[in-house]
């Protein structure tokens, strides 16, 4: 079996030559790849390894492009040379889209690490560093989905810190419509706003703080929604428990100006208000679903 440093380095360099040529098609990256695992590996098989990376770069460039930008909004994509946006997508595929059994988060900013400092240039260790190093530190979202009996059993949950957030469905009634604000996140999902609690702050009071922070509005919050919980890992408190509580809380409407309200945000890429006829249609991570459930009865009970 073939050593997947190596891989990654095919992969790398397969994926520089295709940017280069600025190729388009699923085929040329195909051959590009092909080519050089027959150069460099010796071998007239694609490993399968190698293939799904491929596959996870070139079906999710978009993606990760908007991911890197948000990482690094000082550099537009196309300024970022060509070695170092291709092993940050090799890196993020890796990190958000891999089964984490088969790469661990570190093992995946390690190997991008590596890879720059074999193939980039004299700052690109840094670079590649800083970037992963920021998408991994917001990687509690996405692993929501991963709070299964197995993960939990992973580790000793009272030997963990614990998280205290906040959050609202907040609305608003305008042009006799009811309507609802969501944040949108780099990796693909809209939620409801929310943030960590400080020391000696109630909830509801971190609740109408992030949504003036977050949104711009000021909220009166109404009912309790619900809560939930999940295990994820924090780049200074290793693994930490998550526990959110959400309320329902009016807001007077206006226009909601992402670059004004979220500056300091390199995960949230877009804020926004919709019907609630709108929202079923919308990705939202599992847990999320009951909370925006209860909330869409009681607004239907407001009309």
């Amino acid at each position: 079996m073939l050593e997947r440093h190596l891989l990654r380095s095919i992969v790398l360099q397969s994926l520089f030559e295709w940017d280069v040529r600025k190729d388009n098609h699923k085929e040329d990256i195909q051959n590009i790849l092909l080519k050089n695992v027959e150069d460099f590996a010796q071998t007239d098989k694609i490993p399968s390894f190698a293939q799904k990376v491929i596959n996870c770069v070139f079906e999710k460039q978009k993606d990760l492009d908007n991911i890197i930008q948000k990482a690094a909004p000082q550099w537009p994509i196309e300024k970022i040379p060509v070695i170092d946006r291709n092993i940050l997508r090799i890196g993020i595929c890796e990190l958000l889209y891999s089964d984490r059994k088969e790469v661990p988060p570190k093992v995946a900013i390690n190997e991008a690490i590596e890879l720059s400092k074999a193939f980039g240039g004299e700052n690109s260790g840094r670079f590649i560093s800083g970037v992963m190093g920021t998408i991994y530190k917001e990687l509690g979202e996405p692993q929501k989905h991963e709070t299964s009996e197995s993960r939990k059993k992973e580790v000793n949950k009272k030997d963990m810190v614990i998280h205290e957030l906040g959050g609202a469905m907040v609305y608003s009634i305008h042009n006799e419509s009811i309507l609802v604000a969501l944040t949108h996140n780099i990796f693909g999902y809209w939620s409801l706003v929310k943030g960590k609690k400080e020391e000696d702050e109630s909830i509801e009071k971190c609740v109408i703080r992030k949504a003036k922070n977050k949104l711009g509005l000021d909220i009166e919050i109404e009912n309790k929604l619900g809560k939930h919980e999940y295990v994820t890992n924090h780049t200074e408190d290793g693994y930490v428990r998550r526990k959110s509580t959400f309320y329902l809380a009016k807001s007077k409407f206006s226009d909601l100006d992402l670059d004004k309200n979220q500056k300091s945000s390199k995960v949230i890429d877009d804020i926004r208000w919709f019907h609630l006829g709108e929202l079923k249609d919308l990705e939202f991570y599992d847990d999320m679903r009951p909370i925006i459930k209860k909330g869409i009865e009681i607004l239907k009970k407001k009309k």
